[in-house]
């Protein structure tokens, strides 16, 4: 049945009438216990992008692989990790979400352990991969999760308030735990540490979660899955194979060639299949395009905060691990306070773009801030200050972003709306890992290469001087350009996201099926989603039963 754009008159509870995604159901009573069962998976999975970046080293040295081989534990858990998301956000969609979530936690658990069990790096990157393919399954089946268990306006605020900190967070965090066990157990421990998490979410998810009806009549749409995998696999693997190489080898810009015309195919697909796997709906509503474009943009300027940043700290500050990721410990406090203060009391009010807007904004000026560090920088003077606006500004955009990436759709569509949430993430992260590592190697190398010639001879002293400085350079550099992203994304977004409050979905009721015609029109012609039919397919697809 189609989705109807309701107006929800003030004071009026949504919860029982017509809300954000509301339906007639009642709201589960045990739905606040569900949020934390979906907190702790993503948290896990969250995690696990940073917290293996500080066991590394003793990793490499245990194991005895090269340098050239250590970033492949990286970027075998992104590349599958990348491609399988819109095809495992509609498996969530079309053979149940609460399957998909338990099977995730468990698979996850199980590559884990044989992670950190590893005797050689063959089986350490082979677990790597496995964590990618069941977190693929699990973070749009969590998300997804979210969006169809909590309608009301105020409930849902406040979830996505908490789902929202621990996105933002949970990267910092990952960096202090990471650096915790490796220090003071071992960094076989960054991946044990997962089974704790997996256990306690699978047994609570278990228990809480209801089975969800197969959606009837649905296939799925297997060329779309090997175009769009196969696009994002091309893209995350060119991108990675930058940051190690260069962007003229033939292995980079030919994967990246591969994927820019898989996507195409993918989108033209999209548009003709009766099945689609992302369907357009989905993604032209202005909103949600702008949130997942969002995602994608902050997703590569946020690798220079947190990877550079560690640099600076751990190789020009001398910070060990553990003292570099208590150091963003104020940072994790405020982007805490910013999700839920920008989600239960901005978002119903002033709606996502000017928040979104001014999150970006505040993490343009962040990283100026950090363009001032120096060789002898101080914490209190150079870096304190930028990770509390870093907070403030990530609080806002990414729990604005997950909320309005996920709103308004059908829950035929919330695995793979959610998915797409995660998509660009995974894939901003990867341009943001080859583009920003290539500034700083660049603008170090040209510091270094221009001081040693007007310096003549250096003493050792000098040259040791002339090092760290281009070190410095390098990163100040990297600021600079993070700084620019986060400003065009900010007109970008701007120019694209709507302005007001995010308007009240109904689903599947007597008002909404009345209405929805000449409102579901309207808002169509508006987001630029409306087929030769004019009613946006939404009419004709089968509707999920509601979990």
């Amino acid at each position: 049945m189609s989705e109807a754009v309701v107006p929800v008159p003030a004071g009026e509870s949504s919860g029982t009438k017509q809300g954000w995604g509301a339906t007639a159901a009642q709201p589960d009573p045990r739905r606040w216990l569900i949020l934390a069962v979906i907190g702790i998976a993503q948290l896990m999975v969250v995690l696990d992008l940073t917290v293996m970046n500080l066991a590394l080293p003793s990793a490499q040295k245990a194991l005895a692989f090269n340098n050239a081989d250590r970033q492949w534990i990286v970027t075998a858990y992104a590349l599958s990790f990348g491609s399988l998301l819109l095809f495992c956000g509609r498996v969530a969609d079309l053979i149940g979400r609460k399957v998909v979530f338990i099977t995730g936690l468990i698979g996850f658990a199980v590559a884990s352990a044989i992670g950190g069990a590893s005797v050689n790096f063959a089986m350490l990157v082979t677990s790597r991969a496995c964590q990618g393919v069941f977190a693929a399954m699990l973070a749009p089946a969590a998300l997804s999760l979210l969006t169809t268990t909590f309608s009301d306006p105020k409930e849902r605020g406040k979830a996505f308030g908490v789902y929202g900190a621990i996105a933002g967070a949970g990267s910092a965090v990952g960096l202090l735990l990471g650096g915790a066990l490796t220090e003071y157990l071992s960094w076989r421990w960054c991946l044990y540490i997962n089974l704790f998490f997996a256990v306690v979410a699978a047994a609570g998810g278990s228990v809480l979660l209801k089975r969800q009806a197969r959606t009837p009549g649905a296939r799925l749409d297997v060329p779309g899955v090997v175009a769009v995998s196969g696009g994002m696999f091309c893209l995350v693997y060119g991108f990675s194979n930058a940051a190690l190489h260069s962007w003229s080898t033939p292995a980079t810009w030919g994967f990246l060639a591969v994927g820019v015309v898989l996507l195409i195919v993918f989108a033209v697909w999209q548009t003709r299949t009766d099945h689609p796997l992302l369907p357009p709906r989905v993604v032209l509503d202005r909103n949600r395009g702008g949130a997942y474009l969002a995602i994608l943009i902050v997703g590569a300027g946020m690798f220079g905060i947190f990877l550079f940043l560690i640099y600076y700290m751990q190789v020009s500050l001398r910070y060990s691990p553990v003292v570099s990721g208590l150091a963003f410990l104020p940072m994790v406090v405020c982007i805490a306070v910013s999700a839920n203060v920008s989600n239960i009391v901005l978002l119903p009010r002033i709606g996502p773009r000017p928040l979104v807007i001014a999150g970006m904004l505040l993490l343009a000026g962040a990283q100026f801030w950090l363009t001032h560090i120096g060789v002898r920088g101080d914490y209190a003077g150079d870096i304190l200050g930028p990770l509390m606006i870093t907070g403030v500004g990530m609080g806002l955009m990414f729990s604005t972003a997950l909320n309005t990436g996920t709103y308004g759709v059908s829950p035929r569509d919330a695995g793979v709306a959610s998915a797409s949430v995660n998509t660009g993430q995974q894939l901003g992260g990867a341009i943001g890992t080859s583009l920003l590592n290539t500034i700083a190697a660049s603008a170090t190398a040209s510091y270094i290469a221009s001081h040693a010639i007007s310096h003549g001879l250096p003493t050792k002293a000098q040259d040791a001087l002339i090092q760290a400085q281009g070190l410095v350079h390098g990163y100040t550099t990297v600021f600079w350009w993070c700084m620019g992203i986060f400003i065009g994304g900010a007109v970008v977004i701007g120019a694209l996201m709507r302005s007001g409050p995010l308007q009240a979905v109904a689903h599947d009721t007597p008002a909404a099926s009345a209405a929805a015609p000449a409102a579901e029109a309207a808002h169509a012609a508006e987001s630029g989603t409306l087929d030769a039919a004019g009613a946006g397919g939404a009419a004709t697809d089968p509707v999920t039963t509601p979990e």
